[in-house]
C-alpha cells in the first residue's frame, strides 16, 4: 500500500496516515455505507460512540472521564456534540410532554409563567452551556488539590452536564403517558433534582478518587459545588434585583 492521503496530501503506506490520523481506504458514500458505517458504527456502535459513552456516564462516570482527560479518547463521543444532541431533542419533547410550569401559580401570573416556560424551552442549549462554566469553577476550587487545570474542569463538568441531559429526556419522555398536573411537575423536579446530587456525589468522588482525598472528604467537596453555585445563583439574583430597581426607579 503506497499511496497519497486524501484528507491532507501526505504520503500513505499502513492503514491510516501517519500525519492526519485518517483512514487510508476511504471510498466514495454510497446508501448502504451511509447506513452501516455512519449511522450504525458511528452512533449506535457499543464499543464507541454515543451508546458507549452515555454507557460508560451511567456505570463508571467518574473514572471514565478522568480516564478521557487523561489521553483515553478514541471511543468517546464529543461532548459538545452530545450536549447540544440531548438539549435538542430534550427541547423537541418538551414541547409534548405534560411539563406546565403555569399550573403551580396564580391565575394572574399564569401568562408570565408560559413565557417564562417557552423561553427556557427555546434557549435551553444556551442556559446549559452556560451553567458549565460555573460549575467548572467551583469543581476547580473544591478539588484544586487534585491537580487538574480550569479547562480540564470544563470537560469533566460538561460530560457530568451531558448524563443529566440524558436523564431530562428519559423523565421529559415518561411525563408524556401522564396528564398535566402540578404532581406532576413537582415529581419530575424532585426527581431530577434527588438524581442530580446523587449522581454528582457519584462522579465527583469517583473522579477525584486517585486525587489523594479522604471517602468522607470527597462526598463534603461534592455536595459544596451544587452547593456554591445556588449560592452564586442567589447573590447574582439579588445584586441583578436591585440593579433592576435603581434603574426602574
Amino acid at each position: 500500500m503506497n499511496h497519497t492521503c486524501l484528507n491532507c496530501n501526505q504520503p500513505v503506506t499502513t492503514n491510516y496516515c501517519g500525519s492526519c490520523g485518517q483512514k487510508s481506504s476511504t471510498h466514495r458514500y454510497s446508501l448502504r455505507h451511509f447506513i452501516e458505517h455512519d449511522l450504525i458504527h458511528g452512533v449506535w456502535h457499543v464499543d464507541k460512540g454515543i451508546l458507549y459513552t452515555v454507557k460508560e456516564l451511567f456505570t463508571r462516570p467518574g473514572n471514565s472521564v478522568r480516564e478521557y482527560i487523561l489521553g483515553k479518547r478514541a471511543n468517546y463521543f464529543n461532548v459538545i456534540t452530545l450536549l447540544l444532541l440531548t438539549a435538542t431533542i430534550s427541547s423537541i419533547l418538551s414541547h409534548y410532554s405534560n411539563l406546565e410550569y403555569s399550573v403551580l401559580v396564580s391565575d394572574n401570573i399564569k401568562d408570565k409563567m408560559v413565557s417564562i416556560q417557552e423561553l427556557m424551552t427555546s434557549y435551553l442549549k444556551v442556559f446549559l452551556l452556560l451553567m458549565i462554566p460555573f460549575n467548572a469553577i467551583f469543581s476547580y476550587i473544591w478539588f484544586r488539590k487534585a491537580g487538574f487545570n480550569y479547562s480540564e474542569h470544563l470537560v469533566l463538568n460538561a460530560y457530568k452536564t451531558a448524563a443529566e441531559m440524558v436523564a431530562t429526556v428519559v423523565l421529559t419522555a415518561i411525563t408524556l403517558f401522564f396528564d398535566k398536573s402540578a404532581a406532576l411537575v413537582t415529581s419530575y423536579f424532585l426527581v431530577f433534582f434527588i438524581f442530580s446530587l446523587i449522581y454528582g456525589i457519584w462522579f465527583y468522588s469517583q473522579f477525584f478518587s486517585q486525587s489523594g482525598y479522604s471517602k468522607a472528604g470527597l462526598v463534603f467537596r461534592s455536595l459544596m459545588i451544587p452547593f456554591s453555585f445556588m449560592i452564586f445563583q442567589s447573590c447574582a439574583g439579588y445584586i441583578w434585583g436591585i440593579i433592576s430597581f435603581v434603574i426602574n426607579k
